[in-house]
């Protein structure tokens, strides 16, 4: 095997020496050229600055950092350094090297100088400036000028994403730590667009057919072939790909809400732009035979989550786009990014539409946002051929999926790709697979991913099986005192089909046993873990349990949960045989049919007690329920990066519906109760760029039967230090229980709209979130302990008085105001109830609770 192993690095070396070989000569004619533009007064970096090399077509232009680089072929080329309101540079640049320019600029006075987009001193407004009235003619005739006012069109789409380790230096790649992987720096590469030393990671192509047809509006995409990299079983190399395509979404210039990042930003043609956008006439040229303007935009606060760039504008009547090139401005309150780039160019096809024949987005991401360090960068570029414009398109083509994926279109074979490629791969490009696969490889990488696995999802993987998660070893609450417990389960190395899941757990203060056991048959072609999911689970659990606490993406036994405010002493243990069946579909629709018998003994200082004829109490020592659920949820186009835990979903704009009805069976497996319960349940993000997005969930539900307390709804508290988005931070378990209850959740996201303009406070790019609560219901008289019904007793603290109240006259509510992104990853929230403040045990109505996410 090692001798194979250094026989691929071998030929791998020897390939690239003798390419480099016969390209030096090459090499050494070309001249790279970087550099940095800025203010010659204020020392300002200035993005969007033309760099042009005189005589020729060729040129760029800086980033949101002021950078540039290019490559040129030409022997001592001029260069000439050009931006709206300063007097143009010229450089004479010697041939054959690498050559390193700073620029600076020395403004000067125009007629555009009230409009110029960099003057923060200058006076700008919308009234009687021309290049508001030209960017509101584009407004006007956007509609028109969309590929989408066709009433058909097709064409063959070829997409390329590629991720790479940028700006790699040699003190990097004379790590020790690295020496086994040396292989790999053979594939270093300088980028075309930030002159950075890169080494590519990873690479995903897609082929795929797209059809549009304009009423009823639907558009259909084809995929015929997908190739991508991967880190093998270490990642859910499929949420990966979704999380990307998330961040590299589609950009049309001409939408009012732009989609990139996971967030929607303000698109410079949106009605309201001219509100949040300043605009400026740069000059006129002649693009494609056809005179344009040159308009340039920039935010005009520069913190807030907008594009700054330049477009070309037809100056005929249809005041259409024909090129465009955007990005962020320095100070965007976005996370990460250190550069983005956008590039589109349209061209008529058959003299029918403009189309799209360009797009390139390109973006450098950074975790401490140094322009100098390392980090990633990820480049897609989309190549379209074949249009056909306004050609009836038969009406079965749109049957089915929006997006369909052939059968094996992730198997394609090498002949496929050299004919469906609309251009051939670089040697570099070709390079990445290989490369991948022989890191996958080597022992010390396998190392490295194993334990990284560790720290980050919590498992230790020994053969087919993996101990873990890590943070459920040790934790501890006033029932069980300190608490142990080990666990894990199988992997897809020990069946693809079949997995396997148990744990076991000790009380050091109750002294009990708890455990868990399940084993999930996959009913599909692919593994237990992969979306869409359908399968056979059965379990069986004994555990303890906290009455009405259901934490998101959280263990209940995590080590950081084990931190409660208030009195939490109030348990039940809970032996639950669980047998589930669960089908999801590519649409979105998922059935679930799921039979539970659980059986709840009371702890702590938790009890179940009746009262007889004589006011006396008479202990039940358990309550046991058979329930039979059936549950349809639709979420269309909902994405999830499957991690070792949980299954996070991909946050978009599309909404969630839930409902479930479930039969509680009598006289089944020792059950006493009939009854019959609906809930209903609804969750959609709102985007309102620039001024951020509201989340908002509503949710219902009703129990029809007479039933003992722990059988009802008893309302999702939080006690612990977290922020839980869909509970209520400030309740206090078992505080509240109904048969019938609405509930409404408000969160919205500023994304730093306020705090971009405070002078300071913008600098550490902090965000506001402001969220609300309400929650309405009741206890129907059926459902109230009384002598005649039997019920058991709502809970009473040691003196006898209520703690658990049915909700009525008045809802339950609180809000927050809360301060995200503090070290990027930090959210806190200042959470106030606003009603039951004289409740027992409500010993204050504000209280401070945290939430780490990473966002851009």
């Amino acid at each position: 095997m090692k001798i194979q192993s250094h026989f691929k690095k071998l030929i791998y070396s020897f390939l690239l020496l003798l390419f480099f070989g016969i390209n030096d000569n090459y090499a050494q004619t070309l001249t790279r050229l970087k550099g940095k533009v800025t203010d010659a007064k204020s020392g300002e970096t200035l993005p969007f600055v033309n760099v042009s090399v005189v005589g020729t077509k060729q040129g760029t232009q800086t980033d949101m950092n002021g950078s540039f680089y290019l490559e040129i072929p030409q022997q001592n080329p001029t260069i000439r350094v050009a931006f709206v309101g300063y007097a143009p540079e010229i450089r004479k640049v010697e041939g054959g090297k690498i050559v390193t320019l700073n620029i600076k600029l020395k403004t000067q006075a125009t007629d555009l100088q009230e409009v110029t987009v960099k003057g923060k001193k200058d006076k700008y407004r919308n009234k009687d400036n021309p290049a508001v009235i030209l960017i509101r003619k584009v407004i006007e005739n956007k509609d028109k000028n969309r590929k989408e006012s066709s009433d058909f069109y097709q064409y063959n789409k070829y997409e390329k994403l590629e991720f790479d380790l940028s700006n790699i230096s040699e003190k990097f790649r004379n790590k020790r730590s690295l020496k086994k992987f040396d292989f790999v720096f053979n594939h270093l590469d300088t980028s075309q667009i930030t002159g950075k030393v890169n080494l590519p990671m990873y690479l995903k192509e897609t082929i795929s057919d797209v059809y549009f047809r304009k009423s009823p509006e639907t558009k259909k995409e084809i995929i015929q072939g997908e190739k991508m990299t991967g880190l093998g079983n270490y990642v859910d190399n499929n949420g990966i790909k979704l999380y990307l395509e998330a961040l590299y979404q589609d950009v049309n210039v001409y939408d009012n809400n732009i989609l990139l990042l996971a967030t929607q930003f303000l698109g410079p043609t949106a009605p309201v732009a001219p509100q949040f956008y300043r605009y400026v006439i740069i000059d006129t040229t002649v693009y494609k035979n056809i005179k344009c303007v040159n308009l340039g935009f920039s935010p005009r606060n520069t913190n807030d989550q907008l594009f700054q760039g330049t477009m070309l504008i037809a100056l005929d009547s249809s005041y259409a786009i024909r090129k465009v090139q955007m990005g962020f401005s320095k100070d965007i309150n976005v996370n990460f990014v250190t550069d983005l780039r956008i590039n589109q160019e349209y061209d008529f096809v058959n003299n029918e539409g403009l189309m799209l024949t360009k797009d390139d987005l390109a973006i450098e991401f950074n975790l401490l946002k140094k322009e100098n360090g390392m980090g990633l960068f990820g480049q897609r570029s989309v190549s379209y051929i074949d249009y056909v414009i306004n050609k009836p398109i038969e009406e079965t083509r749109f049957d089915g999926l929006k997006t369909d994926i052939l059968k094996n279109s992730d198997k394609r074979d090498d002949d496929f790709w050299k004919k469906a490629r609309h251009q051939e791969l670089s040697n570099k490009e070709q390079g990445i697979y290989s490369m991948v696969d022989s890191v996958k490889k080597v022992p010390a990488f396998q190392r490295f991913m194993n334990t990284a696995t560790f720290i980050l999802e919590g498992y230790k993987p020994i053969g087919g099986f993996e101990i873990g998660p890590v943070n459920t070893f040790y934790s501890f609450n006033p029932i069980e005192g300190f608490r142990l417990r080990l666990g894990g389960r199988t992997t897809i190395s020990f069946s693809e089909r079949i997995a396997f899941e148990t744990y076991g757990a000790y009380g050091f203060d109750d002294q009990r046993f708890k455990y868990f056991g399940s084993a999930t048959l996959s009913l599909t072609d692919h593994n237990t873990y992969t979306y869409p999911i359908k399968h056979l689970r059965l379990s069986y659990q004994d555990e303890i349990k906290i009455p009405g606490q259901e934490l998101q993406f959280v263990q209940e036994d995590n080590i950081l949960v084990s931190f409660k405010r208030g009195i939490n002493n109030r348990m039940t243990y809970n032996k639950v045989f669980n047998l589930d069946y669960l089908n999801e579909s590519r649409s979105g629709l998922a059935v679930n049919i799921n039979f539970k018998r659980i059986s709840q003994t009371p702890t702590g200082n938790l009890f179940f007690n009746t009262v007889n004829s004589i006011g006396e109490n008479t202990p039940i020592q358990e309550v046991v329920s058979s329930e039979l659920m059936l549950g349809l949820r639709y979420a269309p186009k909902e994405q999830f990066y499957q991690g070792r835990n949980y299954r996070i979903p991909i946050i978009n704009q599309y909404p969630k519906f839930q409902v479930r009805y479930t039969l509680g069976i009598k006289d089944f497996l020792g059950s006493n109760y009939s009854f019959h319960r609906l809930m209903a349940y609804a969750n959609k993000r709102v985007y309102l760029p620039p001024i951020g997005y509201t989340d908002f969930t509503l949710e219902g539900g009703k129990t029809f039967g007479k039933l003992p307390f722990i059988l009802l709804t008893i309302h999702r508290a939080n006690q612990s230090y977290a922020f839980q988005p869909e509970s209520y931070n400030m309740m206090n378990f078992l505080e509240f229980v109904s048969d019938e209850y609405g509930t409404i959740f408000i969160d919205h996201h500023f994304n730093g709209f306020i705090f971009n303009k405070l002078p300071l406070i913008k600098k550490l790019k902090l965000r506001e979130v402001i969220s609300f609560k309400a929650l309405w219901g009741r206890l129907s008289e059926d459902n109230r302990p009384t002598i005649e019904n039997g019920l058991p007793l709502l809970p009473t603290d040691k003196d006898g008085k209520p703690t658990t109240f049915s909700l009525e006259g008045k809802p339950y509510m609180e809000m927050s105001f809360g301060i995200e992104n503090i070290f990027k990853v930090i959210r806190l929230d200042l959470v106030k109830r606003l009603s039951y403040l004289d409740n027992p045990n409500v010993n204050s109505n504000l209280g401070l609770r945290f939430r780490i996410r990473f966002d851009f």
